[in-house]
């Protein structure tokens, strides 16, 4: 696109939108249309989409497209009137959870969802201290902002809020791996349940996506989270389990990413995939909890539940299921990973493969012997793979992970596009 033109929209933005409105890479991409694995930007050029897992079924899916616009060509209103559509929609939601999980509470965002899952939490547990790792990201209202250590809030931290260590299985806590690094997690989170009782807070809620998608989601096995778990019970706490990420059968093998790593939450929010781009989110919770919250704080959300958003959410869910995609992630992941090692085997810079079905990456270093991040590098990179047509991210404690997220209809040809241009831009990218 020509320059000026980008430097036009990237005015107007700043001047109608406020300052700082990020834009992902350094040319930014005027997208204008997308359909399936593919986007366009305004001059035409095609662009293969490896990163974003809002259109959870692939961009404009017409079955998603169909139900939006037959619902919105019929009714659309609020929960204060009764409908179908949320019951019928909360039912098959729920089904794809274990018994205890049996109703939800609709909104629109992920960040609405964790805010009413800590508000569950105190219901539950009377207490008020919340916990979470120092490199995570679950939103944005003024208290799960609290819970950001990469863009920390104007004013400091509440007092009632604990941070532990990042779980990193590259450089583990402790330098060992497997369950030693679980066992030294437990014990950090151990750590912050007694300083919250000793500020006078109690112990509320340990928040975490089960997959740890922004702290690099390293690879962790079945079970790591169990002594962790045994801590959080012991002290009377809730876990909240945000799925936004690697749920709705990203990780191919399960389609819950607190069912891959093996322990039940007492909270479940999702949100972003739900609906394939259209803004819906939940928290899934067990009766009596969801009973304990309605029963505290009354609750209502104008567009949440709503007949359209059900729909759309809905249609997306069927495609998951119909279409076999969970199947279909684990297949492609797997490809995927084992082109990223065979990459390794030909570039040093690659320090860690890593990943489970459609979510996958991989780690830059600068020496593998000493493990330095190559952060630098990886924004180069990502760079070079948006000059060349392929769109990922990078993400990780120190922004060096490749991040490759793609919708959940790639295919192994998709991948063999992705590997063979990453093998071009890694080679043609200076490592200092």
């Amino acid at each position: 696109m020509d320059a000026t033109v980008t430097e036009t929209l990237l005015d107007r933005r700043a001047r109608l939108l406020g300052p700082n409105m990020s834009t992902f890479y350094d040319d930014p991409v005027h997208l204008v249309r997308g359909q399936g694995v593919h986007l366009w930007d305004a001059d035409g050029r095609q662009y293969l989409d490896c990163y974003n897992n809002v259109p959870h079924v692939g961009h404009c899916h017409p079955k998603v497209v169909q139900a939006i616009c037959e619902q919105a060509g019929t009714l659309n209103t609020h929960t204060r009137y009764l409908h179908e559509g949320i019951l019928d929609y909360v039912e098959a939601l729920t089904a794809t959870f274990g018994p205890t999980f049996d109703t939800a509470l609709m909104c629109c965002t992920g960040s609405e969802a964790n805010d009413v899952a800590l508000r569950m939490a105190q219901a539950l547990t009377g207490k008020t201290g919340v916990i979470a790792t120092d490199h995570t990201y679950h939103g944005n209202t003024t208290a799960v902002h609290q819970l950001s250590r990469s863009n920390p809030p104007p004013g400091g931290y509440w007092d009632n809020v604990g941070f532990v260590p990042a779980p990193d299985s590259y450089r583990p806590l402790g330098g060992e791996g497997g369950m030693a690094h679980a066992r030294a997690f437990a014990v950090e989170v151990e750590k912050q349940i007694a300083l919250l009782e000793q500020k006078g807070h109690g112990f509320s809620t340990l928040i975490l996506c089960p997959f740890f998608a922004n702290e690099g989601f390293p690879d962790l096995p079945a079970g790591w989270l169990d002594p962790t778990v045994e801590v959080v019970r012991k002290a009377g706490g809730v876990i909240i389990a945000d799925e936004v990420q690697p749920g709705f059968g990203r990780l191919g093998s399960h389609f819950w990413g607190h069912e891959k790593i093996g322990f039940t939450p007492d909270i479940v929010t999702i949100g972003k995939p739900m609906a394939n781009g259209h803004p819906v989110a939940a928290v899934i919770a067990p009766r009596d909890t969801m009973y304990a919250f309605r029963n505290n704080f009354r609750y209502f959300n104008t567009f949440g539940g709503n007949p359209v958003s059900c729909a759309a959410a809905m249609a997306t869910l069927r495609v998951v299921q119909e279409d076999g995609l969970q199947a279909n992630a684990a297949d492609v992941g797997a490809y995927a990973r084992q082109g990223l090692r065979q990459l390794a085997d030909r570039h040093d810079c690659i320090g860690d493969v890593r990943g489970s079905g459609l979510f996958f990456g991989a780690e830059m270093v600068l020496d593998r012997a000493t493990k330095e991040p190559a952060t630098a590098f990886t924004k180069r990179v990502a760079n070079g793979m948006r000059q060349r047509g392929v769109l990922l991210n990078f993400l990780g404690r120190h922004y060096n992970v490749l991040k490759m997220r793609p919708p959940m209809v790639f295919s192994r040809e998709n991948v063999d596009q992705v590997i063979e241009t990453l093998d071009t831009v890694l080679a043609e990218t200076p490592l200092a």
